[in-house]
């Protein structure tokens, strides 16, 4: 039996983010729009919309759509904010924020990964994302200062060229922690300097990269 993508991504917006307290509309409606079936592998497809993690290769994960949501309405971003994602993965985050229209600069440390999530922006009409690959623990100067950050894997402590590369009123949100359990952490950037809020428990694949874990 055929699976109703439609129905099963709106039954995924009632009862895993409305239910559970998203309200931002934009989000909402962006969460509605984008076809998260295909940013997994045919494998799980039918499990697409299910309140969980699910693999896309190279031993990393598309995050459950919760954890999305929460991390872009804590964004708070609006058309034409220039935005950074650290971590493209599948790309369903990177097509969640072009859903909002912003300006957005998505950095995936593996070529396999960020090209196959580039062909499907692409297919999907998000061609104005701009996916790069590099270490995101570096961020992207040429396009900096930027509105707001977002980092889709777990860092071991901030990483500093992120915080150089926010404008000011900009926020940063990533996932930080020493092990498998991590905080989510929303950092602002205010008149008085940086201002840090907690939002939470979560569970990321770990951070790579220069100013975070050393691959072993």
């Amino acid at each position: 039996m055929a699976v109703d993508f439609e129905h099963e991504r709106e039954q995924m917006v009632v009862t895993q983010l409305e239910a559970r307290g998203i309200q931002d509309p934009a989000v909402l409606v962006a969460m509605r729009n984008v076809p998260r079936h295909l940013f997994v592998d045919e494998s799980v497809r039918a499990r697409a919309y299910e309140d969980t993690p699910l693999p896309i290769g190279e031993q990393q994960t598309i995050s459950q759509p919760y954890m999305v949501a929460i991390m872009t309405e804590a964004l708070g971003v609006r058309a034409g904010a220039r935005v950074l994602e650290i971590g493209t993965g599948s790309g369903y985050q990177a097509a969640i924020l072009a859903e909002l229209g912003t300006r957005l600069v998505t950095l995936e440390r593996i070529p396999v990964l960020a090209e196959r999530a580039r062909r499907l922006l692409d297919m999907l009409g998000y061609d104005e994302v701009r996916v790069e690959v590099a270490d995101g623990t570096l961020g992207w100067a040429e396009g900096a200062p930027y509105d707001a950050i977002v980092v889709t894997a777990g860092a071991p402590r901030i990483p500093r060229p992120l915080v150089q590369q926010l404008a000011p009123g900009g926020c940063l949100v990533l996932p930080m922690g020493e092990d498998d359990l991590q905080t989510l952490v929303r950092i602002r950037r205010g008149p008085a300097g940086l201002v840090e809020e907690y939002l939470g428990e979560c569970r990321f694949v770990k951070l790579f990269g220069y100013y975070g874990w050393e691959e072993s």
